[in-house]
């Protein structure tokens, strides 16, 4: 293992696409600034788009920090892990862009999502990830986990949201318009979701 790979070839593209979770790491360019991590998931929320490009839809949460780093710098790690069959972790260290829902590209990128609703958990934007490094490690340390289902609350919860509402939810909360270390994140009001 630890092997590095010019592309996402249709090996591991079926690996990343049969993981229920995944995480992100990014950070401000500040020293001091704060690092993020965040899981991921909810089935059809990503797609590989090339041999070089990942997408994911970023839905509503309680901060915008990846979003706000990507603003800033652009750098993002994506990692995804084996908790079923062979050891694997694999991550795409790359560049990343928030397409945001007022982008020209916003419509046919997410015309690349067909398997879920984006309505339902409130999308603020697109991340697109162009990788620069592909690599695996061994995942030997790596429990075995089961995958039972993706939880309902998050789509429950944003459903009953519109566009209205969902910018007034935005702007009550601390860190989406601005990132925690004062960095711009999801300009707020949100503009109309495409449909």
């Amino acid at each position: 293992m630890g092997k590095s790979y010019d592309r996402i070839d249709d090996r591991l593209r079926v690996f990343i696409e049969a993981q229920p979770v995944f995480f992100t790491a990014t950070a401000p360019l500040a020293a001091d600034g704060t690092v993020n991590l965040s899981p991921k998931g909810l089935k059809g929320s990503l797609a590989v788009l090339d041999e070089r490009t990942v997408a994911y839809l970023d839905f509503a949460g309680s901060n915008a920090e990846t979003v706000a780093h990507l603003r800033e710098n652009g750098r993002i790690t994506l990692m995804w892990c084996a908790f079923q069959g062979p050891p694997t972790v694999l991550r795409v260290h790359g560049t990343g862009e928030a397409v945001l829902r007022d982008d020209v590209r916003f419509p046919d990128l997410l015309a690349r999502f067909p398997d879920i609703e984006p309505s339902d958990h409130g999308l603020r934007a697109i991340v697109v990830v162009t990788a620069r490094l592909i690599r695996d490690a061994c995942g030997f340390a790596v429990p075995y986990m089961a995958y039972e289902s993706d939880r309902e609350l998050h789509g429950q919860r944003f459903s009953r949201e519109d566009d209205e509402s969902l910018s007034a939810y935005f702007a009550k909360k601390d860190h989406i318009a601005t990132s925690i270390d004062g960095l711009p994140g999801v300009p707020l009001p949100l503009p109309p979701a495409p449909r």
